[in-house]
């Protein structure tokens, strides 16, 4: 199973995070199989850049994205053309 999620770096208390399609079974930092966007909580304000194309790609392979990912991806309209994509069909 395929996971759309967060993975850490940065410093301590200066943290940045990329947001990949990662398997579930992997850790948070292991391996992963594609960098999808970047997000950088620290910033004022946050910034958040994602790959609106290859979000949709993983989410209609099937990827479930976590809660932080879903929001973060409502946000930045990626979650409503995934879904008006998938209703048009």
């Amino acid at each position: 199973m395929v996971k759309l999620r967060l993975q850490r770096f940065g410093t301590h208390k200066k943290p940045f995070y990329r947001v990949v399609a990662a398997d579930a079974r992997k850790t948070r930092d292991g391996r992963y199989l594609e960098v999808i966007g970047v997000y950088e909580p620290t910033k004022q304000p946050a910034t958040f850049e994602v790959d609106h194309e290859l979000a949709k790609k993983w989410l209609h392979a099937g990827a479930q994205p976590t809660d932080t990912v879903r929001s973060l991806f409502k946000k930045a309209g990626v979650m409503n053309e995934f879904l008006s994509e998938k209703n048009s069909k």
